[in-house]
């Protein structure tokens, strides 16, 4: 086994596990504060649900390559191939759009009550919940062709029009091909630039923001209160994260797309890539939301109480 194979291995798998876990810890996080009645904010639900992106993409991309690499290949059959790919690229898209809408609700429920924007604060509220399934349905039905045309590695050697990705192959079809590819970076573009859109009109309002609270010296007659500024800016750093990660992405499927025959370091590398954002926003997110941190530290704070220290 190649050095460089084993090493991309290790860090695949390491960031896998290193994500997961910090994924279902934020969703169990919000699970607790709903059952506890905590009342959850719309950011949260958006937040769910890029949770549970970042988990198929982790899922699908994080395991079997390094399985592989350490000797056990989980996708033998053509079934698993199709079910992984397909999970990861509705993983991928939902996740784009859903840090999109964030991005975008975020920009708008920040916005000065004399904005022109002020108007689509309650309209926003409404749209959330039908934006996020209009966002999933459109990636599961785009993604379709994943099980149409992704297959194991075949056994006929004659089949020569097939691409190989290591663990598994696909045969490309050319009649529909540039068809297909059109229709998939479509959305994966006017979510990038409405993204970067909503960033500015974000990062402007902000500045605004500061302005008039060093003009006024209070910050108590601001339109925008210290915590909906942090939750902001977290939004704002979650963003830029994810699209520079997700350009990285999209130029590692491009040398998976143009290379007919990939070795095992470059899909690992490429799997390691992707799933990066995935693996780091949870903790990000963790690390930025007061109500999370005090329910994760909640069992070291008790611990170090003096009251059971006392009964200790």
């Amino acid at each position: 086994m190649a050095t460089g194979d084993l090493a991309a291995g290790s860090i695949l798998l390491l960031q896998t596990v290193f994500g997961m876990l910090g994924n279902f810890s934020l969703l169990y996080c919000y699970l607790f504060l709903w059952c506890t009645g905590d009342r959850l904010r719309t950011v949260d639900l958006i937040v769910t649900n890029l949770i549970v992106a970042n988990i198929f993409i982790l899922f699908s991309a994080g395991f079997c390559s390094p399985m592989t690499t350490f000797g056990w290949n989980c996708l033998k059959s053509g079934s698993a191939c199709r079910v992984f790919a397909y999970l990861r690229g509705v993983g991928r898209g939902a996740s784009i759009g859903i840090t999109c809408i964030l991005s975008v609700f975020q920009a708008i429920t920040i916005s000065p009550r004399n904005s022109r924007w002020a108007e689509l604060k309650v309209k926003a509220l409404k749209c959330v919940v039908p934006s996020i399934i209009l966002c999933w349905v459109v990636n599961m039905m785009l993604n379709i062709i994943y099980p149409i045309f992704v297959t194991g590695i075949l056994s006929n050697k004659s089949i020569t029009n097939r691409k190989s990705f290591k663990h598994c192959s696909a045969v490309p079809n050319d009649r529909y091909g540039e068809t297909y590819a059109a229709m998939m970076s479509m959305p994966v573009v006017f979510s990038f630039v409405v993204m970067l859109l909503a960033s500015g009109s974000t990062v402007f309002t902000l500045y605004r923001h500061k302005q008039r609270v060093q003009n006024v010296h209070r910050i108590n007659g601001s339109s925008i209160s210290s915590a909906e500024s942090r939750a902001t800016k977290t939004i704002l750093l979650l963003v830029s994260i994810f699209i520079n990660f997700n350009t990285l992405s999209s130029i590692s499927y491009i040398i998976l797309g143009i290379s007919n025959n990939s070795s095992l370091f470059i899909s690992t590398m490429s799997a390691v890539v992707i799933s990066c954002f995935p693996a780091i926003s949870p903790f990000l997110l963790m690390s930025r939301d007061s109500r999370v941190s005090r329910l994760c530290f909640a069992g070291k704070r008790n611990a170090n109480s003096p009251t059971l220290k006392r009964k200790v």
